[in-house]
C-alpha cells in the first residue's frame, strides 16, 4: 500500500504558506488546484521543484488516499471531491487549524462581516507600542501582513492577531485564542451559505477553546451561542456599565470611554465614522484582554490614520471630495459608509457600486440610498440587479466600467457633495481583487482635471 500524504486543496497565498510550513516539518505531501495556472504557481515551483501538483481540477482518488486534507478557505466543503473525502472519513482542516496546533503564544482573533483589518492592525499597532513583538495576518492584506502559517517562521512572536474569515474558520477545529471576537454580522457570501444561520454558525467557531470573548452589545450575533469561554468584556456605542465599553456625551462632545471614565475623545480620532467609534472600542476591549497598557492604546488610537480602501480620502477637486471604499464588498460594509460619509457632507453623495453581488439582497439599502445618495453610478456584471432592488431610491445611471463611472459621478458633483466608491459587491468580474479595483479608482480619480 502507498504511503499516506497530505494533500493540499487549493494554492494562491494560502496554499503557498501551507507548501512552506509541511516542508519546514519535513513532511511529504501534493497540491491539486482546480485552476490551471493557479496564484503563486511560478513561485510554488521554485521552492518545491519535485512536489507534485495536480491543475486543472480536484482528483477525487488523490483525495481519497489523503492522510489528511488541507483545503484553502476560498474553496467550498461542498465541492464534489472534497466533500466525498468527508463522507470517507478523510481529515480536513485549513492553515488555521494547523496554526493553532503549534502557535505556543497568545492569540487575539477576530471576525465579522466588517471592520475586521482595521481592528486587527489597531491591536497589532497596540501591541507594537507596547514593545511586544507581535506577528499579524491570516485574512489581513495589505503591507506586513502574511497568512498564519508564515508568521511562525524566523522564530515566531510573542502575541499573535489575526483576521479570520468564515471560510477559515469552517476548518477550524479548535482554535483556543486566548481572546476572539465577532464584531457584528451582515448579509455576505450567500453565493457559499445556503442561510445567515450557516453563516452565523461559521463564524461561532472563533469562540472554540478561547479564555475570553469580546461581545459587541449592539449586534447579539456577536456573542457566544453557547457557552464556551470563562469571561466575557462588552463594547457598544451606547453608555457602558462598569467594567465595560462605551461612549459617553459631556460638554457637548462625545468620548470614548470604560465605565464612567472619560479616555478620549471621539474628535481626537483620526478614523471617522460611528463604525470607527465602534472598531476603536473593540481594539480597547481586546487589548485590554491581553494586558495592553491602556494609555499607549489611547496614543495609538489618536494616531491611527485607518486603512487604504476603506472609506479613503484620496482627493478633493472643485469642492468635491472623492473617497475610495473599494473593501466595502457587501450590503453591510456600504451602508456604514453611505451612513457616515452622508452624515460628514454638506451635500449629497454620489454612490458607484457594483460587480458580482454574491446573491445578497440589496433592497436594505433603499431607505439610506433614498436618504443620502442623489445618483448611483452602477457597474459590473449584476448592475441589474441592484438597480432591480433599489428602484425609485434615487436616479441611476450605468457605466460599462469604473473610468466611465468616475467621470460620470465627477460630472454630476457639486461643490459640497462626495463621490463614495462603495461597491457592495465583490470586483472580480473587472479586477483581481478589491486593491486592484481601488487602486484604479485612486489613478482615475487623480487623473481629473
Amino acid at each position: 500500500m502507498a504511503e499516506k500524504i497530505r494533500v493540499i486543496a487549493g494554492l494562491g497565498k494560502t496554499g503557498l504558506s501551507c507548501a512552506r510550513y509541511l516542508h519546514t516539518l519535513g513532511e511529504k505531501f501534493a497540491v491539486a488546484d482546480s485552476r490551471l495556472n493557479p496564484p503563486g504557481l511560478a513561485e510554488f515551483r521554485v521552492e518545491f521543484p519535485g512536489i507534485v501538483v495536480e491543475l486543472g481540477g480536484f482528483p477525487e482518488a488523490m483525495f481519497m488516499e489523503a492522510a489528511e486534507l488541507i483545503v484553502s478557505p476560498g474553496i467550498s466543503l461542498q465541492t464534489p471531491a472534497i466533500k466525498a473525502a468527508m463522507d470517507a472519513g478523510i481529515r480536513i482542516c485549513g492553515d488555521i487549524d494547523l496554526f493553532s496546533r503549534v502557535a505556543n503564544k497568545p492569540i487575539v482573533a477576530v471576525t465579522g462581516s466588517n471592520g475586521k483589518s482595521t481592528v486587527v492592525t489597531l491591536v497589532g499597532e497596540m501591541a507594537r507600542a507596547a514593545g511586544i513583538k507581535v506577528g499579524v495576518g491570516g485574512n489581513l492584506d495589505g503591507a506586513g501582513a502574511a497568512p498564519a502559517l508564515d508568521l511562525l517562521r524566523n522564530g515566531g512572536s510573542d502575541l499573535y492577531v489575526l483576521e479570520l474569515s468564515s471560510f477559515q474558520l469552517e476548518t477550524t477545529h479548535n482554535l483556543g485564542a486566548e481572546v476572539a471576537v465577532i464584531l457584528n454580522l451582515s448579509e455576505d457570501h450567500m453565493d457559499r451559505y445556503a442561510t445567515m444561520r450557516d453563516y452565523l454558525s461559521a463564524k461561532q467557531r472563533i469562540f472554540l477553546g478561547c479564555h475570553q470573548v469580546v461581545a459587541n452589545r449592539d449586534d447579539p450575533a456577536s456573542a457566544p451561542q453557547s457557552t464556551m469561554a470563562a469571561v466575557v468584556h462588552s463594547y457598544g456605542l451606547d453608555i457602558p456599565a462598569v467594567g465595560s465599553w462605551g461612549v459617553l456625551h459631556a460638554d457637548d462632545q462625545y468620548f470614548l470611554a470604560f465605565g464612567g471614565h472619560k479616555l478620549l475623545a471621539v474628535k481626537d480620532l483620526k478614523i471617522a465614522g460611528k463604525h470607527n467609534v465602534s472598531n476603536a472600542l473593540a481594539a480597547l476591549a481586546l487589548g485590554e484582554a491581553i494586558g495592553l497598557p491602556r494609555q499607549s492604546m489611547l496614543e495609538t488610537l489618536k494616531k491611527f490614520p485607518g486603512l487604504p480602501h476603506r472609506c479613503q480620502w484620496v482627493r478633493n477637486l472643485r469642492g468635491v471630495d472623492f473617497y475610495n471604499d473599494s473593501k466595502g464588498t457587501n450590503v453591510g460594509a456600504s451602508l456604514v459608509a453611505i451612513e457616515s460619509l452622508g452624515e460628514l457632507v454638506s451635500g449629497k453623495l454620489v454612490l458607484i457600486a457594483g460587480g458580482v453581488d454574491k446573491e445578497a439582497d440589496f433592497s436594505g439599502m433603499a431607505s439610506h440610498v433614498a436618504r443620502f445618495v442623489k445618483l448611483l453610478v452602477l457597474i459590473g456584471r449584476d448592475a441589474g440587479n441592484i438597480a432591480a432592488a433599489l428602484k425609485g431610491a434615487t436616479e441611476m445611471v450605468f457605466a460599462s466600467t469604473l473610468q466611465e463611472a468616475v467621470a460620470v459621478s465627477a460630472s454630476r458633483a457639486a461643490s459640497g457633495d462626495a463621490v463614495l466608491l462603495s461597491p457592495a459587491c465583490a470586483s472580480f468580474d473587472m479586477f483581481s481583487d478589491f486593491t486592484h479595483r481601488g487602486r484604479v479608482f485612486i489613478e482615475t480619480v487623480e487623473a481629473l482635471r
